[in-house]
Protein backbone atom coordinates (compact mmCIF):
# COMPACT_ATOMS: atom_id res chain seq x y z
CA UNK A 1 0.00 0.00 0.00
CA UNK A 2 1.15 3.05 -0.80
CA UNK A 3 2.10 6.12 1.54
CA UNK A 4 0.29 9.81 1.59
CA UNK A 5 3.26 11.09 0.60
CA UNK A 6 3.17 8.86 -2.25
CA UNK A 7 -0.27 9.82 -3.68
CA UNK A 8 0.60 13.81 -2.97
CA UNK A 9 3.40 13.57 -5.64
CA UNK A 10 1.20 12.19 -7.55
CA UNK A 11 -1.33 13.89 -7.89
CA UNK A 12 0.83 17.22 -7.85
CA UNK A 13 2.28 15.71 -11.18
CA UNK A 14 -1.06 14.73 -12.49
CA UNK A 15 -2.04 18.51 -11.79
CA UNK A 16 0.73 20.19 -13.33
CA UNK A 17 0.55 17.47 -16.17
CA UNK A 18 -3.33 18.49 -16.68
CA UNK A 19 -2.18 22.37 -16.57
CA UNK A 20 0.97 22.16 -19.27
CA UNK A 21 -1.42 20.48 -21.56
CA UNK A 22 -4.02 23.18 -20.99
CA UNK A 23 -1.81 26.10 -21.49
CA UNK A 24 -0.59 24.23 -24.17
CA UNK A 25 -3.75 24.13 -25.96
CA UNK A 26 -4.58 27.58 -24.82
CA UNK A 27 -1.60 28.96 -26.35
CA UNK A 28 -2.01 27.22 -30.01
CA UNK A 29 -5.07 28.63 -30.58
CA UNK A 30 -3.72 32.34 -29.61
CA UNK A 31 0.40 32.10 -31.35
CA UNK A 32 -0.84 32.15 -34.72
CA UNK A 33 -2.80 35.10 -34.81
CA UNK A 34 -0.61 36.75 -32.18
CA UNK A 35 2.24 36.44 -35.20
CA UNK A 36 0.61 36.97 -37.60
CA UNK A 37 -0.52 40.42 -35.70
CA UNK A 38 3.49 41.23 -34.48
CA UNK A 39 4.47 40.57 -38.61
CA UNK A 40 2.47 43.64 -39.80
CA UNK A 41 4.65 45.83 -37.37
CA UNK A 42 7.47 47.31 -38.91
CA UNK A 43 9.85 44.46 -38.20
CA UNK A 44 13.29 47.18 -37.47
CA UNK A 45 11.28 49.38 -35.19
CA UNK A 46 9.79 46.67 -33.44
CA UNK A 47 13.05 45.09 -32.66
CA UNK A 48 14.00 48.26 -31.01
CA UNK A 49 11.18 48.46 -29.02
CA UNK A 50 11.83 44.71 -27.98
CA UNK A 51 15.79 45.39 -27.00
CA UNK A 52 14.88 48.71 -24.94
CA UNK A 53 12.00 46.41 -22.85
CA UNK A 54 14.47 43.49 -22.29
CA UNK A 55 16.99 46.01 -21.57
CA UNK A 56 14.68 46.89 -18.69
CA UNK A 57 13.21 44.18 -17.50
CA UNK A 58 16.53 42.12 -17.89
CA UNK A 59 18.54 43.17 -14.54
CA UNK A 60 15.82 42.08 -12.41
CA UNK A 61 15.80 38.17 -14.02
CA UNK A 62 17.80 35.36 -12.20
CA UNK A 63 19.74 35.01 -15.26
CA UNK A 64 21.03 38.40 -15.18
CA UNK A 65 23.19 37.41 -12.57
CA UNK A 66 24.15 34.31 -13.88
CA UNK A 67 25.39 36.19 -16.72
CA UNK A 68 27.24 38.60 -14.43
CA UNK A 69 28.88 35.83 -12.71
CA UNK A 70 29.82 34.29 -16.26
CA UNK A 71 31.17 37.56 -17.12
CA UNK A 72 33.34 37.98 -13.84
CA UNK A 73 34.92 34.74 -14.49
CA UNK A 74 35.47 35.70 -18.24
CA UNK A 75 37.18 38.98 -17.96
CA UNK A 76 38.45 39.57 -14.52
CA UNK A 77 40.01 42.76 -15.40
CA UNK A 78 36.84 44.26 -16.78
CA UNK A 79 35.33 46.91 -13.92
CA UNK A 80 31.75 46.23 -12.74
CA UNK A 81 30.17 49.08 -14.93
CA UNK A 82 31.75 47.22 -17.91
CA UNK A 83 30.12 44.22 -16.62
CA UNK A 84 26.59 45.93 -16.72
CA UNK A 85 27.30 47.29 -19.89
CA UNK A 86 27.39 44.36 -21.64
CA UNK A 87 24.96 42.68 -20.03
CA UNK A 88 22.91 45.49 -20.96
CA UNK A 89 24.16 44.55 -24.51
CA UNK A 90 22.97 40.82 -24.14
CA UNK A 91 19.44 41.46 -22.90
CA UNK A 92 19.04 43.76 -25.82
CA UNK A 93 20.25 41.27 -28.11
CA UNK A 94 17.79 39.11 -26.83
CA UNK A 95 14.78 40.74 -27.54
CA UNK A 96 15.85 41.72 -30.90
CA UNK A 97 16.12 37.95 -31.46
CA UNK A 98 12.30 37.47 -30.53
CA UNK A 99 10.96 39.73 -32.43
CA UNK A 100 13.63 38.95 -35.86
CA UNK A 101 12.41 34.88 -35.05
CA UNK A 102 9.13 35.43 -36.69
CA UNK A 103 10.54 37.41 -39.80
CA UNK A 104 13.60 35.40 -40.52
CA UNK A 105 12.16 35.64 -43.99
CA UNK A 106 12.15 39.13 -44.33
CA UNK A 107 15.45 39.61 -42.74
CA UNK A 108 17.24 37.58 -45.63
CA UNK A 109 14.96 38.69 -48.37
CA UNK A 110 16.28 39.83 -51.67
CA UNK A 111 15.75 43.07 -53.12
CA UNK A 112 14.59 44.00 -56.40
CA UNK A 113 17.62 44.20 -57.58
CA UNK A 114 18.84 40.58 -56.49
CA UNK A 115 20.86 42.31 -53.23
CA UNK A 116 19.75 41.73 -49.68
CA UNK A 117 19.19 44.57 -47.70
CA UNK A 118 19.88 43.67 -43.94
CA UNK A 119 22.37 40.95 -44.50
CA UNK A 120 25.81 41.49 -46.67
CA UNK A 121 28.38 39.85 -47.00
CA UNK A 122 32.24 40.61 -48.28
CA UNK A 123 33.82 39.89 -51.37
CA UNK A 124 36.06 37.21 -49.91
CA UNK A 125 32.86 35.65 -47.70
CA UNK A 126 30.56 34.90 -50.75
CA UNK A 127 33.91 33.26 -52.15
CA UNK A 128 34.13 31.31 -49.24
CA UNK A 129 30.60 30.26 -49.54
CA UNK A 130 30.97 29.43 -53.21
CA UNK A 131 33.55 27.26 -52.91
CA UNK A 132 31.54 25.35 -49.76
CA UNK A 133 28.27 25.03 -52.03
CA UNK A 134 30.15 23.81 -54.95
CA UNK A 135 32.86 21.41 -53.47
CA UNK A 136 33.13 18.09 -53.43
CA UNK A 137 33.05 17.18 -50.25
CA UNK A 138 30.13 17.84 -47.57
CA UNK A 139 31.68 19.92 -44.88
CA UNK A 140 30.55 20.06 -41.03
CA UNK A 141 29.65 23.44 -40.22
CA UNK A 142 29.53 25.12 -36.50
CA UNK A 143 28.00 28.29 -35.08
CA UNK A 144 27.55 29.89 -32.20
CA UNK A 145 24.48 31.64 -29.76
CA UNK A 146 25.83 35.24 -31.30
CA UNK A 147 23.44 38.08 -32.76
CA UNK A 148 20.65 36.33 -34.51
CA UNK A 149 21.76 32.38 -34.32
CA UNK A 150 19.61 31.24 -36.80
CA UNK A 151 20.03 33.43 -39.70
CA UNK A 152 23.39 31.50 -40.81
CA UNK A 153 20.81 28.52 -41.56
CA UNK A 154 18.43 30.82 -43.55
CA UNK A 155 20.87 32.20 -45.40
CA UNK A 156 22.55 29.03 -46.60
CA UNK A 157 19.15 27.50 -47.80
CA UNK A 158 18.16 30.44 -49.47
CA UNK A 159 21.53 31.06 -51.18
CA UNK A 160 21.06 26.98 -52.24
CA UNK A 161 23.76 25.24 -49.68
CA UNK A 162 22.53 21.50 -49.97
CA UNK A 163 22.72 21.50 -45.66
CA UNK A 164 21.22 19.92 -42.29
CA UNK A 165 20.94 21.55 -39.31
CA UNK A 166 20.49 20.23 -35.99
CA UNK A 167 18.37 22.18 -33.50
CA UNK A 168 16.06 21.68 -30.40
CA UNK A 169 12.49 21.95 -30.00
CA UNK A 170 10.99 24.86 -27.93
CA UNK A 171 9.71 22.92 -24.89
CA UNK A 172 6.31 23.79 -25.27
CA UNK A 173 4.39 22.11 -28.86
CA UNK A 174 2.33 24.41 -29.97
CA UNK A 175 4.52 27.12 -30.13
CA UNK A 176 7.45 24.28 -31.55
CA UNK A 177 4.92 23.43 -34.54
CA UNK A 178 4.72 27.02 -35.60
CA UNK A 179 8.33 27.71 -35.37
CA UNK A 180 9.56 24.68 -36.99
CA UNK A 181 6.54 25.66 -39.91
CA UNK A 182 8.16 28.59 -40.29
CA UNK A 183 11.67 27.74 -40.85
CA UNK A 184 11.28 24.93 -42.83
CA UNK A 185 11.40 26.15 -46.11
CA UNK A 186 14.11 28.34 -45.18
CA UNK A 187 16.99 26.11 -43.64
CA UNK A 188 17.26 23.22 -45.19
CA UNK A 189 16.20 20.31 -44.00
CA UNK A 190 16.04 20.25 -40.14
CA UNK A 191 16.82 17.40 -37.86
CA UNK A 192 15.68 17.55 -34.24
CA UNK A 193 18.45 17.23 -31.11
CA UNK A 194 17.44 13.37 -29.59
CA UNK A 195 18.67 10.02 -29.30
CA UNK A 196 18.13 9.40 -33.65
CA UNK A 197 19.68 12.62 -34.77
CA UNK A 198 23.75 11.38 -34.69
CA UNK A 199 22.39 9.20 -37.58
CA UNK A 200 20.16 11.20 -39.17
CA UNK A 201 23.64 13.43 -39.63
CA UNK A 202 25.53 10.84 -40.79
CA UNK A 203 23.22 9.94 -43.29
CA UNK A 204 22.84 13.20 -44.84
CA UNK A 205 26.42 13.75 -44.83
CA UNK A 206 26.74 10.54 -47.27
CA UNK A 207 23.99 11.87 -49.49
CA UNK A 208 26.24 15.24 -49.66
CA UNK A 209 24.24 17.38 -47.13
CA UNK A 210 26.41 19.96 -45.22
CA UNK A 211 25.38 19.67 -41.58
CA UNK A 212 25.04 22.89 -39.03
CA UNK A 213 25.21 23.09 -35.68
CA UNK A 214 25.42 25.32 -32.45
CA UNK A 215 28.49 24.46 -30.29
CA UNK A 216 28.28 26.23 -27.31
CA UNK A 217 26.33 24.82 -25.09
CA UNK A 218 26.80 22.78 -22.07
CA UNK A 219 26.36 18.46 -22.45
CA UNK A 220 26.70 16.94 -19.53
CA UNK A 221 27.81 14.24 -21.26
CA UNK A 222 30.55 15.89 -23.78
CA UNK A 223 34.29 16.05 -23.93
CA UNK A 224 35.70 18.42 -21.51
CA UNK A 225 37.36 22.23 -23.36
CA UNK A 226 38.94 25.39 -22.06
CA UNK A 227 36.63 28.03 -22.74
CA UNK A 228 37.81 31.84 -21.38
CA UNK A 229 40.69 29.58 -18.93
CA UNK A 230 37.77 27.66 -17.47
CA UNK A 231 36.48 23.74 -17.96
CA UNK A 232 33.40 22.85 -19.64
CA UNK A 233 31.90 20.35 -21.38
CA UNK A 234 30.80 20.44 -25.11
CA UNK A 235 28.69 18.36 -27.37
CA UNK A 236 31.31 16.17 -29.04
CA UNK A 237 29.38 15.22 -32.05
CA UNK A 238 30.23 17.84 -34.61
CA UNK A 239 34.13 16.57 -34.53
CA UNK A 240 32.59 12.83 -34.50
CA UNK A 241 31.16 13.26 -37.69
CA UNK A 242 33.72 15.40 -39.63
CA UNK A 243 36.04 11.87 -37.87
CA UNK A 244 33.55 9.32 -39.51
CA UNK A 245 33.85 11.22 -42.95
CA UNK A 246 37.04 13.08 -43.17
CA UNK A 247 34.54 16.46 -43.63
CA UNK A 248 36.05 20.30 -44.12
CA UNK A 249 34.85 22.20 -40.90
CA UNK A 250 34.07 25.69 -41.15
CA UNK A 251 32.34 27.81 -38.36
CA UNK A 252 30.20 30.57 -39.84
CA UNK A 253 28.84 33.44 -37.60
CA UNK A 254 26.88 36.56 -37.78
CA UNK A 255 27.79 39.57 -36.56
CA UNK A 256 24.41 42.57 -35.61
CA UNK A 257 24.89 46.04 -37.41
CA UNK A 258 23.10 48.91 -36.55
CA UNK A 259 19.75 49.53 -38.13
CA UNK A 260 18.42 46.16 -37.97
CA UNK A 261 21.27 44.94 -40.65
CA UNK A 262 23.58 41.84 -40.20
CA UNK A 263 27.28 40.87 -42.14
CA UNK A 264 28.14 37.26 -41.73
CA UNK A 265 31.27 35.68 -41.69
CA UNK A 266 33.37 32.12 -42.80
CA UNK A 267 36.06 30.85 -41.12
CA UNK A 268 38.90 28.66 -43.72
CA UNK A 269 39.06 25.79 -42.63
CA UNK A 270 39.71 24.64 -39.04
CA UNK A 271 42.47 22.17 -39.08
CA UNK A 272 41.17 19.12 -36.66
CA UNK A 273 44.01 17.80 -34.12
CA UNK A 274 44.79 14.21 -34.92
CA UNK A 275 46.34 11.26 -32.88
CA UNK A 276 49.43 9.55 -33.83
CA UNK A 277 47.76 7.33 -36.69
CA UNK A 278 47.04 10.58 -37.88
CA UNK A 279 42.97 10.29 -37.18
CA UNK A 280 41.09 12.81 -35.92
CA UNK A 281 41.56 13.71 -32.38
CA UNK A 282 37.79 14.50 -30.90
CA UNK A 283 38.77 16.36 -27.71
CA UNK A 284 41.48 17.80 -29.30
CA UNK A 285 39.34 19.23 -32.18
CA UNK A 286 36.25 20.27 -29.51
CA UNK A 287 39.16 22.37 -28.36
CA UNK A 288 39.94 24.20 -31.75
CA UNK A 289 36.71 24.56 -32.45
CA UNK A 290 35.41 26.11 -28.91
CA UNK A 291 39.24 28.73 -29.43
CA UNK A 292 37.45 29.77 -32.11
CA UNK A 293 33.95 30.56 -30.91
CA UNK A 294 36.07 32.20 -27.93
CA UNK A 295 37.41 34.57 -30.61
CA UNK A 296 34.05 35.53 -31.52
CA UNK A 297 32.70 36.09 -27.95
CA UNK A 298 35.84 38.01 -27.01
CA UNK A 299 35.33 40.30 -30.27
CA UNK A 300 31.41 40.95 -29.43
CA UNK A 301 30.70 40.28 -26.16
CA UNK A 302 27.66 42.04 -25.84
CA UNK A 303 26.02 39.53 -29.13
CA UNK A 304 26.76 36.38 -26.93
CA UNK A 305 24.28 34.52 -24.89
CA UNK A 306 25.59 34.45 -21.17
CA UNK A 307 22.43 33.89 -19.39
CA UNK A 308 23.10 30.26 -19.54
CA UNK A 309 25.59 28.39 -17.40
CA UNK A 310 28.05 27.35 -19.40
CA UNK A 311 30.53 26.22 -16.65
CA UNK A 312 29.24 23.44 -14.45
Amino acid sequence: MHSPLHYWKYWTWRTGLVIKRGLDRTAGRAVRPLIGLLRRLDRVRASDKAGAVMRRIGPFLREHRIGRANLKAAFPDKSPEEIETILSGVWDNLGRVAVEVINLDRIAAQGARGERQFITYGERELKKFEALRDGERPAVIFTAHLANWELPAVVAGIEGLRSMVLYRRPNMRSVADVLIEMRAPLMGKLVSSGFGAPMALARGLEEGHHVGMLVDQHDSKGVVVTFFGRPCRVSPLIAMLARQYESPIHGVRIIRLPDGCFTGEITDAVPPVRDAEGRIDVAGTMQAITTVVESWVREYPEQWLWLHRRWR
